[in-house]
């Protein structure tokens, strides 16, 4: 259920980023010398390779999977399914360490809504991780 949770709490995110992103709304951020939202999301790092689409957009997909398969694991337990969850989990992890870094080393900012939906990757990778079999845990 918590995974179930965090993937919707991350979608609401990115959908918000998203449509920040395609309109004229303002970001609702603070801006100080860590917290800039507004440098994150100008940044050339803020799209996918140059396309003009925003990451978050990326992160909708993800969220929407994650989704899936947390509602899946939650009515079926199976070690099969488990993995996957895991495996799905793991790739969004790495790329939520790929973008902390560009964050804090790159930019010099960070953007609290993208933490928002960072946390909310770790989250779904520690639930992905407690729901494995303990059998192949040990494997």
């Amino acid at each position: 259920m918590l995974g179930l949770v965090a993937s919707l709490a991350g979608l609401g995110v990115s959908v918000y980023l998203t449509v920040v992103h395609y309109s004229t709304i303002a970001l609702a951020c603070p801006a100080n010398a860590v917290v800039n939202c507004e440098q994150v999301l100008a940044s050339s790092f803020a799209v996918i390779g140059g396309s003009g689409m925003p990451t978050s957009a990326a992160g909708i997909v993800w969220f929407v999977v994650s989704a899936a398969l947390a509602a899946a694991t939650w009515r079926a337990r199976g070690p099969r399914l488990a993995r996957v969850q895991l495996a799905w989990s793991a790739i969004g992890l790495v790329t939520v360490v790929y973008l902390v870094y560009v964050e804090i080393v790159l930019l010099g900012a960070v953007c609290i809504w993208c933490s928002a939906a960072h946390l909310m990757v770790l989250v779904i990778f520690l639930v992905a991780l407690a729901r494995l079999p303990e059998d192949r845990v040990a494997s």
